[in-house]
């Protein structure tokens, strides 16, 4: 039976500025407030980003506000959290993360039934042109988008029968 997926946040820059190659499932380890905090949707992925060390693999740079309720316990919301993988897929993916020029880059949060999770993705990052060149064919797809829209209705475009 699939599980209930609840996204909490999505790092869309990441497909913009990465060319997303592969993408795996991690669990990551959270404290007690900062679940609520993930619950509440307060996170924020811009600039995290994921690095083997020692055999495990760690979230960098995940900002999770600290909740307000949480009492005396003060938290980091920048520190390194460990994400849970199984040991083939901590070296492959620590393999991939050697090679020059891919990264590791979470896509999304989301929760998995009760567990919180993280979408790593291993990304090669794009160059300035690749980015222009993306949104001009982004324009012009709009554009003919725009036109063929403008062709099916009746009495736009070309001049009506009836003159």
């Amino acid at each position: 039976m699939p599980r209930y997926r609840k996204i909490i946040a999505e790092n869309r820059k990441a497909f913009f500025d990465f060319d997303i190659r592969e993408t795996v499932e991690a669990g990551i380890v959270l404290r007690g407030g900062e679940v609520k905090s993930v619950r509440s949707g307060r996170v924020n992925l811009r600039d995290s980003f994921a690095r083997p060390e020692k055999g495990e693999l760690w979230l960098f740079g995940l900002h999770i506000s600290p909740y307000k309720f949480s009492g005396s316990e003060k938290q980091d919301p920048l520190r390194a959290r460990k994400l849970l993988l199984k040991k083939q897929e901590i070296k492959k993916l620590s393999g991939k993360a050697g090679e020059k020029g891919l990264s590791l880059i979470p896509l999304k949060i989301f929760f998995s039934g009760n567990y919180a999770k993280v979408e790593i993705g291993v990304a090669k990052g794009k160059r300035l042109f690749d980015k222009k060149e993306k949104i001009k064919k982004r324009d012009l797809d709009r554009e003919m988008g725009r036109e063929l829209v403008g062709r099916d209705r009746p009495g736009a475009g070309a001049k009506s029968a009836k003159q």
